[in-house]
């Protein structure tokens, strides 16, 4: 008999209670703020759940959420809540943030690094035309959007920027592959020009 406010212990040996640890892993999952990999999820059962297993008991979890305020994702640094974008406007009743606004110079900046990347400052001036600020990179930087991945083997040896997995998690992308393509980019800044 299991007495309320106890989990059931899971079973030592494997195949692993599929129902207890798939329980186990939505409440990890709900609980945390940062995405967790597969090995902090492997780590939660002392690695006596499999990779295999897990990926199996994620993919079930994505699916019973797929009807549900909250959905699970798997985003670059591993697997994560969020919640669906439908509802974010009565949550954002309760706690009214502006989100940080960020000049055209940030985002074009942005775009740059995240398309063209590892790319120095010098390679974003000759793609922009303009120099650009130390502030604009300071400001991606602290966002935890790009970081320096090495220098350039040139006099000077200038930084290489990219973009972080943080980048990634935070647009809800696995890899740079699901960015959208520059075309409808460049279709979407010139509505926004246009309003």
């Amino acid at each position: 008999m299991v007495t309320p406010g106890k989990m059931t212990a899971l079973p030592a040996a494997l195949p692993p209670d599929t129902t207890a640890v798939k329980r186990v892993l939505e409440a990890v999952l709900l609980s945390t703020r940062e995405p967790l990999s597969l090995a902090d999820l492997r780590r939660v059962f002392a690695d006596q759940v499999t990779t295999e297993v897990l990926r199996g008991l994620l993919d079930e979890l994505h699916s019973e959420w797929r009807e549900r305020p909250l959905e699970l994702l798997s985003v670059a640094s591993g697997w994560r809540f969020r919640t669906r974008a439908e509802y974010m406007p009565y949550l954002e009743r309760l706690h009214p943030e502006k989100p940080p606004r960020y000049s055209r110079a940030v985002l074009e900046t942005l775009a740059i690094i995240a398309y063209r990347q590892p790319v120095t400052r010098g390679d974003i001036e000759d793609i922009r035309g303009v120099t650009v600020a130390t502030q604009v990179i300071r400001a991606l930087e602290e966002r935890g959007w790009v970081e320096v991945v090495g220098h350039r083997d040139t006099p000077g040896r200038p930084a290489l920027l990219a973009t972080t997995r943080k980048f990634l998690d935070d647009l809800g992308l696995c890899s740079l592959a699901e960015l959208p393509a520059l075309d409808q980019i460049n279709s979407t800044l010139d509505l926004a020009d246009a309003q």
